[in-house]
């Protein structure tokens, strides 16, 4: 019994935190109209950028896309960024939101 209780317990518990970890776009918005436009377009509201930055467009429809690798490549940007010391939740939501920007 101790056993299945236990095991029940470790289910609502991992159950639970994917439920905290769920990644929110619109706050990834945000974050990229404050942080990203200025070099990045970030939506098809927006029609520059620089020639130097992919457009977040662009950056979600290659084929070796990931979600979670993009949001952990932002936790220690590359040089052509800015340090934005975004918290490992925000960079979740950025890339929860570059993903959306996916175009056929």
């Amino acid at each position: 019994m101790r056993v299945l209780t236990f095991g029940l317990s470790l289910l609502l518990l991992a159950g639970a935190s994917q439920t905290v970890l769920a990644a929110d776009p619109d706050n990834g918005e945000t974050l990229a109209k404050r942080w990203c436009t200025g070099c990045h377009v970030v939506s098809g509201d927006q029609s520059k950028g620089t020639d130097i930055a992919p457009s977040f467009s662009s950056i979600a429809t290659r084929p070796n896309f990931d979600e979670d690798k993009l949001a952990t490549f932002l936790l220690e940007p590359h040089p052509k960024m800015s340090n934005m010391a975004l918290s490992r939740e925000e960079t979740k939501n950025l890339a929860s939101f570059i993903a959306l920007q996916k175009r056929p």
